[in-house]
């Protein structure tokens, strides 16, 4: 008791003591810029009682009621030093000073530590000091959202907006003309019939900062139109750091519902790859006659299920160690997903002809999708870099992801046209392993550090999987008015087709090996020796060898031989096959060439293909700071790119093109003063067929009811581009920026459709004879601290982003283009305008983080329609509203709850009837409709 008396008593005393505290509060700014002091000391005259300057030059001294002396200090900047400073009990003094460089006697001073390149000041100094056009977002602003994985981040940055919820496109341009690169290396594509890199997957929570470079440089790769994406995973290390992340997500139309899963799963799909259940049964020959009959699996129908909460893990390590004078250190992240979606899709087509009831198209089909899509994702970064000394460092970076998803459709409908009532089923199961690694050194040679040499050598591969993937379909005669329905009947076809009764098995594989150089040369300016005012040359090379190897077969379930024909018995027997439960027709018994049913192969010689790409490329550059103002920067970069294709067909003309091509870009920066600066560009850069597109093959799309096709008769595209853009950065974190742009394509590269009169939309790729694409883009980031003496507004921040874009394509008005896309009409995939809005609220001191945030696009071609069949499909503005908090708990433990589509708005894709490029009140034929679901999610992350 005596011991809990004396405890309290001295908690008494410690309280009153600390409610007598007052304190000194202001801003350390600088002379010349205005901007914060960073890293400046607020201290008691000849005492060790101090508080740091932060990131926006603010501090807060806790004293003692009583009268002091205060000094301010910073390396390189002249004392500040103020006397009578009076502090009171429980209040503040507002104390602010302004330091001068002190020029005298400024010495050298090397400063030895790691940078930190995810904070939202790097980002900004990044972004000011770039020699080129340059967005992007950084890791503090990624940890204030909910944003899961990398599609998410980068659709918050001006002109970025997401198509099919994980490919990027950037100022309107479609993701094919977009380069990615992981840790300055190019990434793989694990997609078959886009070239772009899919970004969602690569979680949020590795992510370091995301750059988007928007004007040429001849540092940068030659192939971009919208702009060239730099996502770099975290790397430095600080301290050693053990996190783990824990999270329950739940969907609103998902979580807790009945849906669908396929019912065979293997025993490893909870990491993401199947373990041979799904494959093609072995002994199944290179083509497929009667007297080999493999035994498929007779799975055709899901299983039904109640969706539980999706999970989301990861674990974080960070570890440094010091081997004699080098110092080593490692970044580690482990994630883990297991996530559920189902949505209702409405799906219809319409005909050229019109419906004199509505004076509209006639509607062709109606039908209703549930879809179900189970995805997991096992993710792993390991990161090491070797600082040997001040001037050389060496990094070795490594990302593996795997990915399994299984997709579930079950199709209900009506085919309008013919009187007929449709349902089947579609199961399909993908897996795509992903691995990157980089090996990359920098060096600072010479007595006086004035030559900087970079290297790097990566590697890729993608693998991906589709064992398996079943479908079918049966129809029945609508009933008539008073008429008892009748059993559907599965469609049997006549001949092999990917539509009906079918399977289909796919793998690819494909190897990337790089390697790159650069030199640099630093020359110092007469009138001044700092670095940033220092002439560079630069010289440098990238190359690389890509490999690929892609085949696919397909089977479908026929009658056996030409009896089915011939004898009225079979034909009855078969018949009455066809109406039995679909998991029964095709069961072993009644796979009889003869009498019963058979497989046939569909396969044809073009359905594999070998392909390789081989680029090499040099480069040129310099920068000149002409003056304290003006600073000009460019060169050029030639590129010399062999890609080709052969597929496995004898008649079929491969694919070769061969190209040199140079690439002139230039820069100029002009600097007002030290926070307002004024950007001009211009480059020249090319878009090449990637071999999905050029490969003559036919993919069935079940989902979309399409067809893809290849064109070997692609060209590349070159574009012209052109930047003009003004920057202000009020301090060290803010920004505000207008900018406009303009690109001029000649042979653009588009995804089209191709007229064919049938149930089915033929999608294939073409040139285009011209297109432009110019728009308007502004950015703002923007503190509350100074608009208000209110502490508690001064912790609001606001991001605010948008971008107004129009863009024209013109084709040849000839023969060979009259079954082809619309002409005079914007670019497939481009919004005429994209807003991104995001307020945020932090309170470090209580450990409150909040943030809410908004994005629409305005309408966008998603299909190119044509002159003949095919109207185009656009989709809908969609507003979408997140919101989250964070609370930290103690030391080590943050709370983090949010939702993410707030409003749940419908997906809505239409058709454009009077094919003016966009959708007008009258216009309602939908595509495709479907709400996703608001995403609600309550997690715990845990710092040991």
């Amino acid at each position: 008791m005596r011991r809990l008396g004396l405890l309290f008593i001295f908690l008494i005393i410690n309280a009153v003591a600390f409610a007598q505290q007052g304190a000194i509060s202001g801003k350390v700014t600088d002379k010349k810029t205005g901007e914060g002091v960073i890293g400046a000391t607020v201290l008691v005259t000849g005492t060790v009682q101090a508080a740091p300057v932060d990131v926006e030059g603010k501090y807060e001294l806790k004293l003692a009621p009583g009268t002091y002396s205060i000094t301010m200090t910073y390396i390189g900047y002249k004392p500040l030093t103020f006397a009578g400073v009076v502090v009171t009990a429980n209040a503040k003094t507002t104390l602010n000073g302004v330091m001068e460089e002190n020029t005298t006697n400024l010495q050298e001073v090397t400063v030895t530590g790691q940078k930190q390149t995810g904070t939202e000041v790097a980002m900004i100094q990044d972004l000011k000091r770039s020699e080129v056009v340059v967005s992007g977002m950084s890791n503090d602003q990624i940890v204030k959202t909910l944003d899961r994985d990398a599609a998410e981040v980068v659709k918050r940055i001006p002109g970025v907006t997401i198509q099919s919820n994980n490919f990027i496109v950037i100022r309107g341009l479609a993701e094919r003309y977009n380069t990615v690169l992981l840790n300055d290396a190019l990434t793989p594509s694990a997609e078959v019939d886009t070239r772009s890199f899919s970004f969602d997957i690569l979680p949020s929570s590795v992510i370091d900062r995301v750059l988007i470079f928007k004007s040429g440089a001849p540092e940068l790769p030659g192939e971009m139109g919208g702009g060239v994406v730099k996502v770099y995973t975290k790397n430095s290390v600080l301290e050693n750091a053990t996190s783990l992340s824990v999270s329950g997500w739940a969907r609103s139309n998902t979580t807790f519902k009945d849906g669908y899963q396929v019912s065979s799963r293997s025993n490893t799909d909870w990491l993401g790859f199947d373990n041979g259940a799904r494959q093609m049964p072995s002994g199944t020959p290179e083509k497929l006659a009667d007297a080999t009959q493999p035994q498929f699996r007779n799975e055709w129908v899901p299983s039904r299920i109640t969706a539980r909460p999706d999970l989301r893990i990861s674990l974080g390590l960070s570890r440094h160690y010091e081997i004699g004078s080098t110092y080593l250190s490692n970044v580690t992240s482990l994630s883990y997903s297991n996530t559920h979606e189902q949505t209702n899709v409405t799906r219809s087509r319409y005909q050229i002809e019109v419906d004199p009831a509505t004076n509209q198209p006639r509607q062709q089909y109606l039908y209703n999708d549930q879809r179900a899509v189970t995805g997991t994702r096992l993710g792993i970064i390991h990161n090491w870099q070797a600082r040997f000394n001040d001037r050389n460092r060496v990094e070795f970076r490594n990302f593996l992801n795997q990915l399994g998803t299984d997709e579930v459709t079950h199709r209900t409908g009506q085919i309008l046209d013919q009187g007929l009532d449709r349902q089947g089923h579609a199961l399909h199961y993908q897996s795509r392993t992903i691995y990157s690694g980089q090996l990359q050194g920098s060096h600072d040679l010479g007595p006086n550090e004035h030559t900087n040499v970079t290297w790097a050598a990566g590697y890729n591969y993608v693998y991906k999987d589709e064992p398996d993937y079943s479908r079918y379909n049966s129809q029945r005669r609508t009933p008539q008015e008073g008429e008892a329905p009748k059993p559907f009947l599965v469609i049997i076809p006549n001949g092999g087709n990917p539509y009906d009764a079918s399977r289909f098995f796919s793998n690819l594989s494909e190897n990337t090996y790089m390697g790159s150089g650069q030199w640099e040369r630093r020359i110092k300016s007469r009138r001044d020796t700092t670095r940033a005012s220092q002439y560079k040359v630069r010289a440098g090379f990238y190359a690389e060898q890509k490999k690929r190897q892609f085949e696919n077969r397909y089977f479908s379930y026929v009658p056996g031989s030409t009896v089915y024909f011939e004898d009225e018995n079979n034909i009855e027997r078969i018949n009455a096959l066809t109406s039995l439960p679909i998991d029964r027709i095709f069961a072993p018994e009644n796979l009889d060439p003869k009498t019963g049913f058979k497989l046939s192969e569909g396969t044809v010689p073009r359905d594999r293909y070998t392909a390789e790409n081989t680029l090499v490329a040099g480069y040129l550059s310099a920068v000149a700071p002409l003056t304290d103002q003006l600073n000009l920067s460019g060169g050029v970069r030639l590129e010399y790119n062999r890609k080709s294709l052969v597929n496995g067909s004898a008649t079929d003309t491969s694919y070769l093109e061969k190209r040199w091509i140079p690439m002139p870009s230039v820069n100029a920066t002009y600097n007002f003063n030290q926070r307002s600066l004024l950007r001009l560009a211009s480059s020249v850069t090319v878009n090449r067929p990637e071999f999905r597109e050029v490969a003559n093959y036919s993919y069935f799309d079940y989902s979309n009811n399409a067809i893809i096709t290849g064109n070997r008769n692609l060209k590349t595209a070159t574009i012209y581009n052109a930047d003009l853009r003004y920057e202000f950065y009020p301090s060290r974190s803010e920004l505000l920026s207008v900018g406009v742009f303009y690109k001029y394509f000649r042979d653009a590269i588009e995804q089209s459709t191709q007229s064919v009169s049938t149930e089915q939309m033929y999608l294939t790729f073409q040139n285009a004879d011209n297109a432009y694409d110019v728009g308007v883009e502004v950015e703002a980031r923007k503190s509350f601290l100074e608009l208000t003496q209110s502490p508690f507004l001064q912790r609001f921040s606001v991001v605010l982003n948008a971008s107004v874009i129009k863009s024209r394509v013109q084709l040849k008005e000839d023969a060979n283009n009259q079954n082809f896309a619309l002409s005079d009409r914007a670019l497939q995939g481009q919004s005429p305008y994209v807003v991104n809005a995001g307020l945020f609220y932090q309170d470090d001191e209580n450990h409150w983080q909040v943030s809410a945030q908004y994005n629409v696009i305005g309408q966008r071609i998603q299909f190119a329609g044509d002159r003949q069949f095919n109207y185009s499909v656009i989709e809908m503005p969609r507003h979408v509203i997140d919101l989250a908090v964070t609370k930290g708990i103690g030391q080590h433990l943050q709370l983090k709850a949010g939702i993410q589509d707030l409003l749940n708005q419908k997906v809505r894709q239409y058709y454009d009837f009077d094919r003016d490029g966009k959708i007008s009140s009258t216009e309602r034929g939908p595509f495709a409709e479907f709400r996703r679901g608001s995403y609600s999610t309550l997690g715990l992350t845990y710092n040991f």
